[in-house]
């Protein structure tokens, strides 16, 4: 027993001493996003994307979105993706054996045939059965890579890339709606900064519920189902406070997969994304820092704090516990391919900052909170416990939690305004203040699921989320 209440100590102790830390960096991190807010703002029309929209001689850039069994939006979103508003881009499609009639649909939609197209394997894929062009001089830009299916999202990726005939590609998903000046925005820090960037990325939100026309935003909307709503204010909470503080002090390490902007040449020299990872965009940046740092080479990893994409989210549990448990593998994967960073000196900021974070405040976290709960019920049953000091300490936690998540909802309202309904904007409100006894609890267990089937070596493939599309929600006709 009383190596018991000994492990019980030491444990209450070392949290103690987590939680402070916790809500020291979580407050630092506010501050540097809200100062990062501010300086894009300020500096945003240095270069106006005008400038790059009507300019000949600017930088192209190919936009690369994997299809596996896309048939129920395929067809509105490469519209939508052949619609940005840029002078030098092309569109890559990569068919990665889909099993439904997505690529004959392309094929009938576009006008596609067959064509000779030099292909060179840089980075090595399933093998590639075809690229086909349209013979519509309207679709000039789109290319539809045929492959066979490569069990990955990232195998199709690199298919793109090896197709790609850009200096800069962005990769994105084949049911996310871009904004239309989203390769114009995301190519200005690639041309505004003398040092090498390597990758932008940018806000992503859910677009379950909103109106879309001609592939365009036409009204925004807060997300009827329970759980993409929690989803909703979960993107609103990590793009705009996270990611922004990360990319002020150049270590960021995640540029989501569902909108990025790269630079070729570096990706091709790191191997382009890992196609066993379950978290290649994760992977793939962690690559990339690594190999500059070991190159002694300076570069920038940007983020822009501006809604560029609505995607399709999960909106059954089913569909959420597997995106959620592929997720974690994702990262516990990523962490223990690159555990060399882990506070070495070598890779700088990397090594020092970004790494340890993501190995104590993301991945750690979940394991913390269920040992916490067990030495909880120890008390309880075998020790004595100060209710006040817990209903305390309990209270602190609940509000911090929920005022970083309110901060982050007022700035995203202030500077977007994406809800002008007052109705949407108090259901947003309360839903911030339900996540953390509804949504919170689920996103834990499936994160200590995923690392268990990772440690039990349970294979996971890409998965295929089955898409309502956006007729099916309300796009306008």
């Amino acid at each position: 027993m009383k190596t018991l209440e000994f492990f019980v100590n030491q444990y209450e102790i070392f949290a103690g001493y987590f939680s402070v830390s916790y809500v020291i960096i979580y407050l630092v991190l506010a501050i540097m996003s809200y100062l990062a807010i501010k300086k894009y703002y300020n500096s945003k029309y240095y270069l106006h994307k005008d400038v790059l929209i009507k300019s000949n001689h600017t930088v192209g850039v190919s936009i690369i979105a994997p299809a596996f069994n896309e048939s129920a939006t395929i067809v509105y979103n490469v519209k939508s993706l052949l619609s940005q508003e840029y002078p030098k881009f092309e569109v890559i499609i990569v068919n990665d054996g889909s099993t439904d009639n997505s690529l004959e649909l392309l094929i009938s939609e576009f006008s596609l045939v067959k064509v000779d197209f030099f292909y060179q394997e840089k980075i090595h894929t399933q093998p590639v059965k075809g690229h086909y062009k349209s013979t519509n001089p309207i679709y000039s830009k789109l290319l539809v890579v045929d492959k066979f299916n490569g069990n990955s999202k990232a195998d199709a990726t690199n298919a793109g890339i090896n197709s790609a005939k850009y200096s800069l590609f962005l990769c994105t998903d084949v049911d996310c709606i871009l904004r239309k000046d989203t390769v114009a925005i995301l190519v200005k820090p690639f041309i505004e900064n003398t040092e090498k960037v390597i990758a932008t990325g940018a806000t992503i939100r859910t677009s379950n519920s909103c109106e879309f026309k001609d592939g365009v935003l036409y009204k925004s909307r807060y997300p009827s189902k329970l759980f993409v709503g929690f989803q909703e204010l979960e993107y609103i909470r990590a793009f705009i406070f996270g990611r922004m503080a990360w990319s002020r002090i150049n270590s960021l390490l995640l540029v989501s997969g569902g909108l990025g902007m790269f630079d070729k040449e570096t990706v091709i020299k790191v191997g382009g994304y890992f196609h066993k990872s379950l978290g290649e965009d994760l992977e793939l940046i962690t690559r990339m820092r690594k190999y500059m740092h070991e190159k002694n080479e300076k570069f920038l990893i940007k983020y822009i704090p501006e809604t560029l994409c609505w995607t399709e989210v999960p909106d059954t549990m089913e569909l959420f516990m597997k995106q959620r448990k592929r997720w974690s593998r994702g990262l516990i994967q990523a962490l223990y391919m690159h555990r060399k960073l882990f506070l070495n000196p070598k890779y700088g900021k990397t090594g020092l900052l970004a790494f340890p974070y993501f190995v104590f405040f993301e991945f750690a976290v979940p394991v913390l909170e269920v040992i916490g709960l067990a030495v909880l019920l120890l008390d309880f049953l075998y020790f004595d416990i100060s209710y006040n000091l817990l209903f305390t300490a309990s209270v602190f936690i609940y509000l911090f939690y929920t005022t970083i998540t309110l901060l982050s909802v007022l700035l995203d309202q202030l500077l977007y305004k994406h809800y002008s309904d007052v109705k949407e904007i108090f259901k947003l409100i309360v839903m911030v203040f339900l996540e953390p006894f509804i949504y919170h609890p689920v996103n834990v267990f499936a994160s200590l699921n995923g690392y268990w089937n990772y440690l039990i070596r349970r294979k996971q493939k890409w998965g295929m989320m089955s898409r309502k599309g956006f007729i099916n929600s309300k796009q306008l006709q």
